[in-house]
This record gives structure tokens, C-alpha cells and sequence, in this order.
């Protein structure tokens, strides 16, 4: 069974979990970029974020097409921006809609907006087996080694 991680990461906290994870499961890996990137500091970084999370924006994504026939399981990592998936996200989904994968999530934040983020993901995704989720706060600011930790004992309670 071949597993993708696919993700969007603005700050690396994204990045830095979705290594963890595809070198703990042995799976490929897809980096979403834009064509357009999205500020990464300031108020610009929420606001930018934010309204493309609330005007459900699809931008432009600057990877190749992408096969998920190959791949019987999709983990799905996105920092959570205004209560929900990052728009980048949104435009994977909407790019590459795909049923029956074992779906898992993982989600990086500020603090809040883990359980909507998640409802929202799931049903964006209808006719996927979800399989788990977990959430993790700034990562690379809060303590590395937990959150690895943590990354991979999830996997290993993943039902792949």
C-alpha cells in the first residue's frame, strides 16, 4: 500500500511534520506551492491567509499534475488559517478530488480552530475512510522533540 503525504507549509511548521511522518511511513511526499506566494509575516500573513479561507479561494498551484491513482493512502497536513484548511489545500481538493483512500490529517496552528479545521477537511472529502488526526501547536517554536515524538507515534496508531 502506497502512501502520499501531500502539504502546504507557510512558516515550516507544516514542512517539518509532514518529513516526520513520510519518513516514518516510507511515503512520498508533495509540497503544494502557489504561483503566487503568500506572505509569510506581518499582518499581511493573516489577513491574505484569512480572507482566502473565508472567500474560499482556490489559487493557482505551481506543481505538475498530479497522479493520486497510486496511492491507496493520502495524509494531508495544513496549518489551520482562520478556523479552517489553508486555501492552498482548498485548491488541492478541489484540483484532485479523490474517494475511497484512508485519509489521515495533521494540522499545525497557533492555537485554535483544530476541530472545525478538521470537520471541514472531512467534509470537503466525502466517500474517504478518515483514519486519524492530530494537531500540533507551532512546532518548531514549542518544542521539536515533542512534536516528533508525537508525529510518529501517531503514525504508528494509523491504521494503514
Amino acid at each position: 500500500m502506497k502512501t502520499l503525504v501531500v502539504f502546504y507549509s507557510l512558516e515550516g511548521n507544516t514542512k517539518f511534520i509532514a518529513d516526520v511522518i513520510a519518513k516514518h511511513l516510507q511515503a512520498d511526499t508533495l509540497e503544494l506551492k502557489t504561483a503566487k506566494p503568500f506572505p509569510s509575516k506581518g499582518f499581511k500573513k493573516f489577513f491574505k491567509g484569512g480572507m482566502s479561507v473565508v472567500f474560499k479561494q482556490k489559487p493557482k498551484l505551481d506543481n505538475k499534475d498530479i497522479d493520486l491513482n497510486p496511492y491507496d493512502n493520502i495524509i494531508i497536513g495544513t496549518p489551520v488559517w482562520a478556523g479552517s484548511y489553508s486555501s492552498p489545500v482548498n485548491s488541492f481538493i478541489k484540483q484532485y478530488p479523490f474517494t475511497g483512500k484512508k485519509v489521515g490529517v495533521f494540522l499545525c496552528s497557533g492555537g485554535g480552530g483544530v476541530e472545525k479545521c478538521c470537520s471541514n477537511i472531512k467534509k470537503a472529502l466525502p466517500g474517504n475512510s478518515f483514519i486519524g488526526e492530530i494537531d500540533f501547536v507551532e512546532p518548531l517554536k514549542r518544542g521539536r522533540e515533542e512534536a516528533f515524538k508525537a508525529s510518529v507515534q501517531w503514525c504508528e496508531n494509523l491504521s494503514l
